[in-house]
């Protein structure tokens, strides 16, 4: 009875071109990939500045293991806090310019974890539409009421708190930088006032923005604000970290259960981590050739200019999408096609992702295959 259940739900997600299935991939320098004995220019990565691939983060991940070890042996409450931890949460509570930094075994575990434990049944939560699935799951597991305003709609979120924000003990807003699907950036600065004027805590996603987009944010929201995001992305190496004040990092550490629960990263990730986070802070060029990367080639498409590394060609058909990533394959491109669930059904997109790497020679000729695909 089960395997028939799981057979037809699988058959389902055929019918509907949503099926997923992996393929072996091996990165072979900053822009290119093999997957199946073929090679592709991948524009579908998240590492932004290729910093996967950077020769000092590498020798800093083996210079860790040679010194450390493999693996970090336990949770980071028993034997397993090394002490890379703390120059890391360090470094990044320095680039955040906040107080502290708690450092989580990736960023899906960060978001689910924190919502987790800053809200609970009495307390309410209001996020943007558009948010990561780790922060929907975290705010689900709280038990708190949970409303979405539409996305990036500022007056929406302040009806939802002017109707409803005295009900409730705590409040939580919840937004990010850089949206992933879509690319653009979040409100930030209108939600960080509503925050302030209705009492509320806020939670801004930085995974997408990390090393790209720069963020001033003044003082009187120091105390209000949660920055979360990933060590997987334009850091290039693995994890997630949450930064605030002293009081909510150390609330989060006693309370965050995946970062108590789960052994800790290897101390090569972190080692990694580290360096890469130091040529982020020393090297401003790498992001803005990331932008520049994806501003050309919008111009080469006449598209609104992009708001970040990431630019969104939205097919609206699951299988007319699937067919034009299949078809750019063939031609020696790797490009994400994005269905549902990961977004609304009829909005099915390419996802194209530009690092500092790429070559405009490749920037061009991905471009003329989309010209001559419309």
């Amino acid at each position: 009875m089960h395997k028939k259940f799981f057979e037809t739900k699988i058959e389902d997600l055929k019918a509907q071109n949503i099926y997923r299935s992996l393929r072996i991939s091996d990165v072979l320098n900053h822009t290119q990939i093999r997957q199946n004995d073929k090679e592709f220019i991948s524009f579908c990565s998240n590492d932004y500045l290729g910093l996967s691939q950077n020769s000092e983060v590498k020798k800093a991940a083996i210079s860790a293991i040679e010194k450390y070890g493999f693996g970090a042996g336990s949770s980071r409450y028993i034997s397993g806090n090394n002490s890379l931890y703390q120059k890391l949460e360090n470094h990044l509570a320095k680039i955040k310019n906040c107080e502290d930094a708690i450092v989580f075994g990736s960023g899906y575990l960060s978001g689910v974890s924190t919502i987790a434990a800053l809200a609970h049944k009495s307390d309410l939560i209001i996020a943007d539409k558009l948010i990561h699935s780790c922060l929907i799951d975290g705010a689900k597991l709280s038990g708190a009421k949970l409303l979405r305003f539409n996305h990036n709609d500022i007056a929406h979120a302040q009806k939802i708190l002017e109707n409803n924000r005295k009900k409730y003990q705590k409040c939580l807003i919840i937004t990010e930088t850089v949206f992933s699907m879509d690319g653009d950036l979040g409100k930030l600065p209108e939600l960080l006032d509503l925050a302030l004027k209705f009492g509320c805590l806020i939670v801004s996603d930085d995974a997408h923005g990390l090393g790209i987009i720069k963020h001033n944010f003044p003082e009187k929201f120091a105390d209000l604000h949660l920055q979360i995001g990933t060590l997987s992305k334009a850091v290039g190496g693995y994890g997630g970290y949450v930064c605030g004040s002293k009081t909510t990092i150390d609330y989060l550490r006693n309370f965050a259960k995946s970062a108590i629960y789960s052994t800790a990263l290897p101390p090569a990730i972190l080692a990694g981590n580290l360096q890469a986070l130091e040529i982020i802070e020393n090297d401003k060029k790498l992001g803005a050739k990331t932008l520049e990367n994806a501003q050309y080639f919008c111009e080469l498409l006449n598209l609104e200019k992009p708001q970040s590394a990431i630019v969104v060609l939205i097919i609206g058909d699951a299988k007319k999408t699937l067919e034009m990533a299949q078809s750019l394959e063939k031609s020696g491109f790797l490009i994400s096609a994005i269905r549902p669930p990961t977004v609304e059904k009829g909005k099915s997109r390419l996802r194209i992702t530009f690092n500092s790497n790429h070559k405009k020679s490749d920037i061009e000729a991905l471009a003329k295959l989309l010209k001559a695909a419309k």
